[in-house]
């Protein structure tokens, strides 16, 4: 769950592209962000969906690079069909041509899904949510918010926070006693923006950044980080592989992923299939069950467990204080507020 990827220039894009998956052949490629969360794709839609459609289907994985997918559709150089990607970017790259449109009528299953599920060059593939996570063996106290998170005196110890400006300026508004509802408002403003950089300021000198999303779990468990900002799914499978780790729910940050088939794909048929699999109820269970993200398809969502549902991001009792990201507003400043935030980084 990554975009607005830096820009990087076309030669070290064009040497990505060289070392990436290259599709001679004629399997579709479809390109997520790895780790656990894969891994529970493959299990729930990808062989299920090979198997029923008869079809085979190779996988890769990326970090959000919008830039190298850029440099396929201009070039007409298409390596990849069908990728994972978050709201802004999918939004951006609609405008620009970069993804193919959907027909909904053919697709089917759009009024079984959450609001904002069904897009016009994309389809939700789940809802994930950005939280505190830790290790309960390891403090006396549980954090409770991003006010705690901030608080280096009674938690002392490093923080892990994702090297990027999105997530980071919001929840340093609420750790500096922004209400949820007031967020986005506050983070229009020139000033708002200031108050945010100079909160994360206060806490720079104990900021361990990661950039995949595994590392958050793994910091926990060795001790690298007291707490650290995480995508809910991954702490929750190494919860329930045994690991004490916990998400503090409110304060959470949650958002959708979505499936997007890249403009110039020779397998758009097959990949508007393997979206079509992709909203079925059942399909979506088997993730869930794999990875406690939220479903998109609410018949879904009225099948999981009560069991497996306290991990998932849209259950009533974790959405309660959590905030919505405002897509429209990282596609409108996210470039300039991540080119600010890389230069106050590099300092």
């Amino acid at each position: 769950m990554r975009f607005f990827a830096r820009k990087t220039c076309l030669h070290a894009v064009l040497l990505c592209l060289a070392s990436g998956v290259s599709q001679a052949g004629s399997d579709m490629v479809v390109v997520g962000y790895g780790g656990a969360g894969q891994k529970a794709q493959d299990l729930a839609l990808f062989q299920p969906f090979s198997a029923q459609d008869k079809s085979k289907l190779i996988q890769s994985e990326y970090n959000g690079e919008m830039a190298r997918i850029k440099v396929m559709v201009d070039t007409g150089n298409v390596d990849w069909d069908v990728v994972q990607i978050e709201g802004p970017d999918l939004m951006r790259g609609c405008d620009e041509g970069m993804y193919e449109r959907l027909d909904w009528k053919a697709l089917g299953h759009a009024d079984q899904l959450i609001p904002d599920a069904a897009e016009e060059c994309g389809s939700a593939a789940l809802v994930w949510s950005v939280a505190i996570a830790y290790d309960r063996n390891k403090l006396a106290q549980a954090p409770t918010s991003w006010a705690d998170f901030w608080d280096v005196k009674k938690y002392p110890g490093k923080r892990g926070l994702r090297k990027r400006a999105v997530y980071n300026l919001e929840f340093a508004l609420l750790a500096d006693g922004v209400k949820v509802e007031d967020v986005y408002k506050v983070l229009a403003t020139p000033a708002g923006v200031d108050r945010a950089f100079a909160k994360l300021s206060q806490l720079k000198p104990n900021i361990q950044w990661w950039e995949a999303g595994a590392q958050p779990a793994q910091w926990l468990t060795s001790g690298d980080v007291v707490m650290t900002s995480t995508y809910s799914g991954r702490i929750a499978a190494a919860a329930q592989a045994g690991a004490p780790l916990a998400v503090v729910w409110p304060g959470s940050l949650y958002g959708m992923d979505y499936w997007a088939i890249i403009k110039g794909s020779r397998h758009v048929d097959q990949a508007k299939r393997l979206i079509a699999y992709a909203n079925q109820p059942d399909t979506q269970v088997r993730y869930v069950e794999a990875i406690p993200y939220g479903p998109t398809n609410t018949l879904a969502a009225a099948k999981l467990d009560p069991a497996l549902a306290r991990w998932v991001p849209t259950s009533k009792e974790n959405m309660a204080g959590a905030l919505s990201m405002n897509v429209g507003f990282w596609v409108d400043h996210g470039e300039e507020l991540e080119e600010r935030f890389n230069a106050w980084a590099s300092q």
